[in-house]
């Protein structure tokens, strides 16, 4: 190699076919040109085409061809931001000499296209500062000598390909050529550095991937996702409303969401009746005192509604219901052969987030958190660990969750407690983690102040990630000058019991929010708020039509009627649209034989059965489907 070697000539000494594929490298940790010099004894990471890191340096320099294109189109009186590489893809904001819309997308792209072809390389100047601001100062860029009043030293950097010239820290791909699969995806405005007050400027987003394959994934994924949001479904399904004259993030849920969400709710008590815990119930409003106590309200008082005063005392919604389940444990002295104790409680808090942030169910402020906080003796918080873990993961697999990102957050820099607890409490949780025998990702330094915890992500039918179970040890609220939590030991001492706040679902509304979208409203017969529509043809098989419905609903399945003057191939329609599984068609025929012609959903017409033989086919499938997310659930 030569004597000032650059990280392409050391992909080319190794082959000659890996220089054809690296696009960046990684020098002493640090993402850098192909091109860039390389120092004596660099420890270097060549990025090849694919990985995740190579992919963010063609994305950004996705960014610089977005810009050289529009400057080719609109001339030199383009004035230019910034344009980074953001997940998907990249933007550019900028201000241009006239309006333009998604309408001239096609044009912008079709110009990138071409200086991709033309594969020109992407080189770097590092100059003196005062000559780039000369430069920028006449091609009349202010963002950009603006940008530069904010770099120190005494250099800065300027990227060129082909006739396009702009400033930039970098790294860039080799040349145009090198980019990934793109396509511009949408015209939006932006205040210049975020600020209401500046020059409102044009952005255009781009998506890029490593090849055409994955962007299509990307593309159909995100159009799958819109038929999904379960903001639409939740509107088409009558599921749920929010109301903004009664409150944004505020859920108003309708008599099918109800019994979607009763379901859910019923499940989660049935299963931890079963596994030991003890359900409670805390109040809505509580004394900001105790919030104050337990540092609560120093933490979280920017989200915490205000205060309300009465008889001299000020009351606050509860934003959480930790403080209540201690209230409930001191209520008189506890032993050792009184633990693990387990309270588990669906407390209704209310947060007050952001207008900005608020997301149908997923974002509110008004949601349900499924509480339990587990008192246990230290040296059995492994064991309980385990089981709590082994519990969340058939929770989640019993709604047909099947993968999943787990990951185990420590100590971070600021934490209270003693250090001997959290490497207690997080060798417990490494262990329990290793004893199931997951993959999981070890968050360093991620671990909340007041004790370290495991996350659970699940991935639904999209891949999309979404948090839900968490398993958080607690050193805040069980010292002295918190809460003062105590138990009497066996050698007859007061002790201080872990603490273990889990969540399986997080909160009911974002996990209801995410079935909705998991399923894309098409629910299991088990979970489906409505299983059976019973369609009369006529108004004449009205009287049979409630027969039906009066023995199924005794039989204890969830079923309507439609009783409109609609024709049956329109009821039929409007079932088949609100998702509903079997749909049962009477008429002259099936009341005079006490029959019904079934219609499923997904498979169409069944021909007649009896109701006795439809209860045990209806029976019969939700069985099948429970047992196997049992059996599913029970491979951990």
């Amino acid at each position: 190699m030569p004597d000032r070697a650059t990280s392409l000539d050391l992909a080319e000494s190794i082959s000659p076919n890996l220089a054809k594929v690296v696009l960046a490298a990684k020098v002493n940790g640090e993402t850098r040109d192909l091109n860039a010099p390389l120092s004596d004894q660099a420890e270097v990471l060549l990025l090849k085409s694919g990985s995740e890191e190579a992919l963010e340096v063609q994305r950004h320099s996705g960014a610089h061809i977005l810009a050289g294109a529009v400057r080719r189109i609109f001339g030199s009186d383009v004035r230019f931001g910034i344009g980074p590489a953001i997940e998907n893809g990249f933007y550019y904001d900028m201000e241009l000499p006239r309006k333009i819309s998604e309408d001239d997308l096609p044009a912008i792209e079709a110009e990138m296209r071409k200086i991709v072809g033309e594969d020109v390389p992407f080189s770097r100047e590092d100059l003196p500062k005062a000559e780039v601001v000369a430069r920028m100062n006449e091609m009349g860029q202010e963002y950009k000598l603006e940008i530069l009043e904010g770099i120190g030293g005494d250099t800065a950097s300027i990227y060129q390909d082909g006739d396009f010239v702009d400033l930039c820290e970098g790294p860039h791909v080799p040349s145009t050529g090198k980019v990934g699969a793109f396509q511009l995806d949408r015209i939006t405005g932006a205040y210049w550095r975020g600020d209401a007050n500046n020059r409102m400027l044009t952005r255009i987003y781009g998506l890029m991937f490593a090849n055409r394959k994955d962007l299509k994934k990307y593309i159909h994924q995100r159009e799958e996702a819109k038929k999904r949001d379960h903001r639409k479904l939740g509107k088409e399904l009558d599921l749920f409303s929010i109301h903004e004259e009664a409150g944004a993030g505020l859920v108003h849920w309708h008599p099918r969401g109800t019994t979607l969400r009763m379901l859910v709710e019923d499940k989660w008590k049935q299963m931890h009746r079963e596994r030991g815990y003890d359900l409670v119930s805390t109040p809505h409003v509580v004394s900001e005192d105790i919030y104050r106590r337990t540092g609560h309200l120093e933490a979280y008082q920017d989200v915490m509604f205000a205060g309300m005063k009465e008889e001299g005392q000020t009351f606050r919604v509860k934003p959480m219901n930790c403080p209540g389940h201690v209230m409930i444990y001191k209520t008189r002295t506890r032993s050792y052969r009184d633990l693990p104790m387990r309270y588990a409680e669906l407390g209704t808090v209310y947060r007050y987030e952001k207008s900005g942030v608020l997301h149908g169910l997923m974002r509110v402020r008004g949601f349900t958190i499924d509480d339990s906080h587990i008192f246990v003796e230290p040296d059995d918080a492994e064991r309980e660990i385990v089981e709590v873990f082994h519990f969340g993961m058939e929770w989640l697999r019993s709604f047909g969750f099947e993968e999943f990102d787990i990951y185990l957050s420590n100590r971070p820099d600021k934490y209270v407690g003693e250090i001997s607890d959290w490497d207690k409490a997080t060798s417990a949780l490494q262990v329990a983690l290793e004893k199931t025998g997951v993959d999981f990702t070890v968050d360093e330094g991620g671990g909340a102040f007041y004790g370290p915890k495991i996350d659970v992500k699940v991935n639904d039918s999209l891949g999309r990630s979404w948090q839900c179970m968490t398993i958080q040890f607690d050193f805040n609220l069980p010292r002295k000058e918190r809460l003062d939590i105590e138990y009497i030991g066996r050698d007859n001492s007061a002790r201080r019991p872990y603490v273990v706040h889990r969540a399986l679902m997080g909160s009911v509304e974002r996990f209801l929010g995410v079935l909705i979208e998991h399923y894309g409203g098409d629910f299991p017969l088990w979970l489906s708020p409505l299983q059976v529509m019973v369609l009369p043809v006529t108004s004449d098989d009205a009287e049979y039509a409630l027969e039906v419905q009066k023995r199924l609903r005794n039989e204890g399945f969830r079923i309507e009627i439609d009783l409109s003057r609609e024709r049956i191939s329109y009821k039929i329609r409007s079932s088949t649209l609100q998702k509903v599984p079997y749909m049962l068609v009477v008429g002259a025929r099936e009341r005079d034989s006490g029959a019904v012609a079934v219609r499923e959903r997904k498979s169409g017409d069944q021909g007649q059965m009896t109701l006795t033989d439809l209860v045990e086919k209806l029976r019969r499938e939700i069985e099948v489907s429970q047992r196997t997310a049992s059996e599913t659930a029970s491979s951990d």
